[in-house]
């Protein structure tokens, strides 16, 4: 407990005390909640309605793990009378819309903040699967399709929780794309590929951050359970990359005790839902026979062990029943919302609302009410409880939750003098006859998805699609509000004058909808990822799999490689609906100045941003590198961003500095990013699909760097 000795030191004196009957209570985790379909009864030390409890060595002072989910703040497993009520950040895809490394930090400072006080000391927040499958039931948890802003953006949301003496979990590792057969299937992607796409961002977001424990998943890649895949867990999280914090399996996602231990896995979670409790007495005995040596189960502990002294688990002890903020922490949560969203289209200028508007008419999805959650494991039950209830499906995934922040009742303050009318628009008749009557309409349109449970299609379900048509044919000032877990199609986008993209938006979101539409706040949310017009532009217009076949073992060919999102659009010639990066504001915004040069290894770019408008906004200058000799998997990568605050007529100058790996090519042979000796095209760009941006070239030597983006001298 001596505090002047640093993480491994205090972890070496702590190990040599331990029996070995405590050192395996360490490696094995169990639920924190009733198993009402395997009829278990959860840890009696266990926070209830919890993820998950290990245990602790009261003995030597080794506090136990006390572990919530997930990314958008403290959840509730189940939820009913004894539901925890806690504040939820907008979705994940949200706080990547931002490309605020700021407001992520604070976002996750907060939920880190909520962890504590509700006596968890360990947060299994930080997903950064790159969006390679658009209906993925958890698009929403994540962020988005781009492994620079991914693993950024995380990074910094995960840095925020750990401020807190709170082991953040980077997950989920790796390569898992989609929730149909997501036990069973097996990813197939070559190491190249993988090291320039999915690893790559969780690369980024273990350099930028440091987090504690990282989740594997629950997926196969390449034939082998990524929860015992050498490949993964061994050779590039441990070797490659020099992490040295612990690796925990997802729930249900440990399949061996020899294979596991000896391939990485140092921590077995939730063992209820596995087929047996692989990380107890029969791990005890692969360790006396010799079939895990005794050096690697002192390696796990020691893994264990050196990160809970690191971030602050024993000498900041979690805190019983301490006091929320909530109000102040609603207002983290409304500043992310507002942030977050993306204006996708404004013919005409008709947002912000006008304030000389006499009658609105306000059309579908509980908008009178609430906002829409993600469902699953992440869901954080409401404050002041759902505002929707008996919705399907009531059980897990569910129950659909709407959060009771109401986007009708704040337009209303603002707008007094306005005659605001709501229709539920179930009945597409009386729905066109109140849009027929009004000088606005504003329809609110949903997508519920959730942990285990893909969306079925990119269309909007429910026939909301032919609602919005039949609307905006009966007025031509049509605004639609999206609140969905990822892109959507939009058939009627032509007919429609106004599209805001809300995601799902937490425990403000209807404040923050409705100050995005009356002009309280000016949007600056630029998509993470593209927005297909239909499904077949994907590389796989079909979904893989049978949602009515769980236990079916099935193969996902990832063809594309890295070349996913932007990068696919762009090497295949299509264009989306919207491009990655898109994102409009009510004001405008230029860019002069623009240069670039290499230096110290990389390349390093300035430029000038104005607002040219009449109010105050963010832009989103984006950097993107094309070369223009060699091949790489698209023909431009994403390699530098900024996110700028600037009052009517300010300008700001600009300084950016690319990660050199961006600008090379992985090389699995010699586990090096090649950068060959050519000219480069940098562009300065609203968006991937920009047709007005600027350049300049640039000319890099032939360079060498290791896995970690060092030069090799």
């Amino acid at each position: 407990m001596n505090t002047s000795l640093t993480a491994d030191q205090r972890t070496d004196l702590v190990l040599k005390e331990m029996t070995q009957d405590e050192k395996l209570k360490l490696v094995f985790g169990h639920f924190g909640s009733e198993l009402a379909w395997k009829n278990l009864k959860m840890h009696p030390a266990a926070i209830p309605h919890s993820a998950g409890y290990v245990e602790g060595v009261p003995r030597l002072g080794i506090p136990a793990q006390f572990e919530t989910d997930a990314g958008v703040g403290v959840a509730t497993q189940g939820s009913g009378p004894t539901a925890r009520e806690r504040t939820s950040l907008p979705s994940g895809i949200s706080t990547a819309a931002s490309w605020n490394q700021k407001l992520a930090f604070k976002s996750g400072a907060m939920i880190g903040a909520e962890a504590r006080a509700s006596g968890f000391n360990v947060m299994l927040a930080g997903g950064v699967n790159l969006m390679r499958e658009p209906r993925n039931g958890r698009n929403f948890e994540y962020a988005g399709e781009d492994p620079l802003l991914a693993g950024t953006i995380v990074a910094a949301q995960i840095n925020g929780i750990q401020s807190n003496h709170v082991i953040s979990t980077l997950k989920h590792y790796a390569v898992n794309s989609q929730e149909t057969g997501r036990f069973t299937l097996n990813a197939k992607i070559d190491d190249a590929s993988a090291r320039m796409s999915d690893l790559l961002a969780m690369q980024i977001a273990i350099e930028k951050s440091d987090p504690g424990s990282v989740m594997c998943s629950y997926n196969r890649l390449n034939g082998v359970y990524a929860c015992e895949n050498d490949y993964l867990l061994n050779q590039v999280l441990k070797t490659d990359w020099g992490y040295r914090g612990y690796v925990m399996s997802d729930w249900g996602a440990t399949h061996s005790t020899v294979a596991a231990a000896n391939n990485g896995l140092d921590q077995e979670s939730g063992w209820e839902f596995d087929a047996s409790p692989y990380f107890s007495g029969a791990l005890k005995e692969a360790v006396t026979n010799g079939a895990v040596p005794q050096a690697r189960l002192d390696n796990m502990l020691k893994r264990i062990l050196r990160t809970m002294f690191d971030k602050g688990l024993f000498d900041y002890p979690v805190p019983k029943d301490n006091a929320i903020d909530f109000a102040a922490h609603a207002l983290v949560s409304q500043n992310g919302a507002e942030e977050g969203m993306v204006l996708l289209k404004n013919d005409a200028n008709v947002l912000p609302l006008h304030k000389d508007l006499k009658k609105i008419a306000i059309i579908g999805s509980h908008a009178d009410v609430g906002v829409l959650s993600g469902g699953g494991s992440s869901q954080v039950y409401p404050i002041g409880g759902n505002a929707v209830k008996g919705l399907e499906p009531a059980a897990w995934p569910g129950p659909v939750v709407y959060h009771p922040s109401s986007p009708l009742k704040t337009i209303q303050r603002y707008m007094p003098q306005a005659q605001i009318s709501y229709d539920a628009g179930t009945d597409i008749k009386a729905a066109t006859a109140l849009a027929a009557q009004s000088d606005i309409v504003l329809v609110f349109a949903t997508q519920w998805i959730g942990e285990a449970n893909d969306a079925v299609s990119l269309s909007l379900p429910s026939n909301q699609d032919a609602l919005i048509a039949a609307i905006a044919a009966a007025n031509k000032k049509t605004v639609v509000v999206l609140e969905t877990g990822g892109p959507v199609t939009m058939p009627w986008i032509n007919q429609v004058a106004s599209v805001l993209e809300a995601w799902y938006p937490g425990t403000s979101g209807g404040e923050a909808i409705a100050r995005v539409l009356v002009g309280e706040v000016n949007p600056s949310g630029h998509l993470p990822v593209s927005f297909a017009a239909s499904a077949s532009q994907l590389p796989r217009p079909v979904l893989d799999g049978d949602p009515a076949k769980p236990d079916q073992r099935f193969d996902v060919s990832y063809h594309e490689g890295a070349t996913i999102g932007y990068k696919w659009f762009d090497a295949k010639g299509l264009k989306p609906l919207f491009a990655f990066g898109h994102g409009l504001s009510y004001t405008k915004f230029a860019y002069s100045g623009f240069s670039s040069k290499y230096i110290n290894n990389t390349v390093q770019v300035k430029f000038t941003v104005t607002n040219t408008g009449k109010v105050t906004g963010k832009d989103v200058p984006q950097v993107y590198v094309s070369p223009t000799a060699g091949k790489w998997e698209a023909p431009k990568r994403l390699v530098a961003w900024d996110k700028v605050e600037l009052l009517p007529g300010e300008s700001k100058s600009v300084s950016l500095n690319v990660d050199p790996r961006l600008l090379g090519m992985y090389d699995s042979k010699t586990k090096t990013w090649q950068i060959n000796a050519a000219a480069y095209k940098v562009i300065l760009a609203r968006s991937a699909g920009d047709n007005d941006a600027v350049s300049t070239t640039v000319n890099l030597p032939a360079s060498s760097l290791n896995v970690l983006g060092k030069k090799i001298k």
